[in-house]
């Protein structure tokens, strides 16, 4: 009997593929996921956050590091499931991010979708492009470069 891999993953099975929890868990469902091509992040933004409260307190705006990390996470999962690897410790280090552009601001209230398509993969090193939206507009892109690491 073949198990079909999952096109979606809720907050209880990304727990179950990386290792990130509050308060630097930052995507809240991954979708559309097929393995060893792509998937789509989700993070619903909300001011209760703890990097709002310094930035900026006046005008709260997600930094953008935590937006590129976001697409690191959303990738992460992907990459569990393309390597059949949920319930094991997966770990993901950066090893770049190049030709990163951000293009709108991200805001409490905002849903974040995190775009990431395998350009290269299979193996411990992983390369996506990625695109982070709100609605129709590009908020970030960036090329981004992973080491995959399982811990067991």
């Amino acid at each position: 009997m073949t198990v079909e891999a999952p096109t979606e993953a809720d907050i209880h099975l990304i727990q179950r593929i990386i290792p990130h929890r509050y308060p630097f868990l930052l995507i809240d469902k991954v979708r559309d996921i097929v393995p060893h091509k792509g998937c789509v992040g989700v993070k619903n933004v909300t001011f209760n956050e703890p990097h709002f409260q310094g930035h900026f307190p006046a005008k709260p705006i997600m930094p953008g590091v935590t937006i590129v990390e976001a697409m690191a996470q959303s990738a992460a999962v992907l990459v569990g499931i393309s390597m059949d690897v949920v319930g094991r410790e997966l770990l993901t280090y950066f090893m770049s991010i190049e030709n990163c552009k951000f293009r709108r601001m991200v805001v409490p209230g905002d849903v974040l979708e995190l775009h990431m398509t395998v350009k290269r993969g299979g193996g411990k090193i992983w390369k996506f492009d990625g695109r982070a939206t709100v609605g129709d507009a590009l908020a970030c892109e960036a090329e981004v470069t992973a080491m995959m690491d399982l811990r067991d």
